[in-house]
């Protein structure tokens, strides 16, 4: 079974007035145990599809859109940590879910540790892929944000994208790149902007001694946007952590490396 859906609350100045209901999917079996899934900046809930079919056996796999993204609302102004946090939480409360495994990739691993700190009560376990608690520096990312407004996405495909996969893999599957690309380009220029001043602002550390959850923190060997490294800081400061680095990865190691990171989240998750 299969449900969606796209609504946005009225909302001005810096959007936070009120959450925005973000665009989500639902797949996996009704009373399996409910896992969400947040995606990269500049990507869809459709960066997921690697993963979907082994994780929906075993769970109920909720994937969403980050406001600004996707089939998700786009509001005018400035984003932070907390509006994109309080749009999953409302999200949460509308499908009447207590508590939920939450995996997250780059943005998505940023949203999950807010969460994970800020509503405990909310996550069970929690996988962090790709991600940052701090991630500078802050004027690249306002730079970011000038060039996608003024300039539209096609501006930073060539930053963003090379990024994104490892030279060997970008040249034997072009077909991937291609649609990773178009995931991109079809980002609306101010909800990307808006999450670049997310991260531009972004400081999580303070926060991640208080993270009770049990936490799997994931690398990509080869990722030059989050190097493993930066990984180790976050499984260095959240109380029992793990880490595990995914050989031949770069940032979005899920659709590089899929057989590798969909066991990680099955055997951490415990749906095996």
């Amino acid at each position: 079974m299969k449900q969606s859906s796209s609504v946005c609350d009225p909302v001005s100045g810096r959007a936070s007035s009120a959450p925005c209901a973000l665009h989500h999917e639902i797949d996996g079996p009704a009373g399996a145990p409910p896992l969400l899934l947040g995606g990269s900046l500049g990507t869809s809930l459709a960066m997921w599809r690697p993963q979907l079919e082994a994780l929906a056996q075993r769970f109920r796999v909720i994937r969403y859109d980050h406001r600004g993204h996707g089939d998700s609302p786009v509001p005018a102004g400035t984003y932070r940590i907390d509006d994109l946090g309080r749009d999953v939480l409302a999200l949460l409360d509308r499908l009447r879910l207590d508590r939920v495994h939450v995996a997250g990739l780059s943005l998505g691993g940023m949203v999950a540790m807010w969460l994970a700190a800020n509503a405990p009560e909310r996550v069970d376990r929690m996988v962090l892929l790709c991600t940052a608690a701090r991630l500078g520096p802050s004027h690249i990312w306002a730079q970011r944000a000038q060039t996608v407004r003024a300039a539209g996405m096609h501006a930073v495909v060539g930053t963003v994208v090379s990024r994104w996969f490892t030279p060997a893999f970008a040249e034997r599957h072009r077909g991937v790149v291609t649609w990773a690309t178009r995931q991109l380009t079809g980002t609306p220029p101010q909800g990307y902007a808006g999450c670049c001043e997310v991260i531009q602002h972004l400081d999580l550390e303070p926060v991640l001694g208080s993270i009770a959850a049990p936490t799997l923190v994931v690398a990509g060997a080869d990722d030059q946007a989050t190097p493993p490294a930066m990984i180790r800081r976050i499984a260095a400061a959240v109380p029992r952590a793990r880490m595990a680095i995914v050989p031949d990865a770069a940032h979005l190691a899920n659709i590089e490396q899929p057989e590798a990171v969909t066991r990680l989240l099955l055997d951490f998750l415990g749906g095996a």
